[in-house]
């Protein structure tokens, strides 16, 4: 493997962004083959031994970006103590330990991304980045025009006011409406709280895009390895390089 900067080759291990991991080398915390290394020395991670606080530091030598169709009625984790069904019961046994970027509601559905490339799976988690998230939620009601503007313009919840969002109807039924919602936030349950605010309480949630990636024709269930476009794409909408 080519040699990478330090600061890097601790973001991609996932153990901090590259500019708390420049903190942590030039406070001592970092040894590179027994020795304290300086800001921008680069590693070879197949030769070198690295360690944070005594700590060995690996690196998976694949990259694995996987999009899967979430069903619903499972969680978001590699195990659950209630025995409920999880994520990972949906995809095959790899030789690199892969993480959910983000989560989605035991009831929810939709587009998930999983991966072992830390510092990017901590750029699209950050607010600062704003990656932006396209829902399709089924509401009690139809939300009339005031409610959507509520949605676009923020409501108030315990953290604060949400931020600008899209919100629009896709189709009417009887007693209640799909509507389109687009967030570049992540806080709890947000869409849950934001229609329940607005009196359109959500029936059904489903994730269609994270940011550049598509849910597309995925069903329930199913996954597929991310093309190597919409890696550089989702690289560049979280402002890395991929170098």
């Amino acid at each position: 493997m080519e040699q990478i900067r330090l600061q890097k080759f601790l973001a991609r291990a996932g153990i901090a962004s590259r500019r708390a991991a420049e903190e942590m080398i030039r406070q001592g915390r970092v040894e590179v083959n027994g020795a304290i290394p300086e800001i921008g020395s680069r590693v070879d991670p197949a030769r070198d031994e690295i360690r944070l606080d005594g700590k060995r530091v690996s690196l998976e030598n694949q990259l694995v970006y996987v999009a899967l169709n979430k069903p619903r009625n499972c969680i978001t984790t590699a195990r659950d103590p209630q025995g409920r069904s999880t994520v990972f019961d949906f995809l095959p046994r790899l030789d690199v330990r892969i993480f959910p970027v983000g989560r989605l509601d035991y009831d929810a559905e939709g587009l998930l991304l999983l991966t072992n490339d830390g510092e990017l799976a901590n750029r699209l988690l950050h607010p600062r980045y704003g990656i932006s998230k396209i829902y399709e939620v089924k509401v009690k009601g139809i939300p009339d025009r005031g409610a959507l503007q509520r949605l676009r313009s923020g409501i108030e919840l315990e953290e604060g006011v949400t931020g600008p969002a899209g919100a629009g109807i896709l189709r009417e039924l009887p007693g209640a409406a799909w509507i389109r919602i687009e967030l570049h936030q992540g806080w709890n349950r947000q869409i849950k709280r934001m229609c329940e605010v607005v009196g359109h309480p959500v029936l059904k949630l489903r994730r269609i895009a994270y940011g550049p990636v598509r849910l597309g024709k995925l069903r329930p269930g199913e996954f597929r390895l991310l093309e190597r476009d919409e890696i550089r794409r989702i690289y560049r909408d979280a402002g890395l390089d991929e170098e």
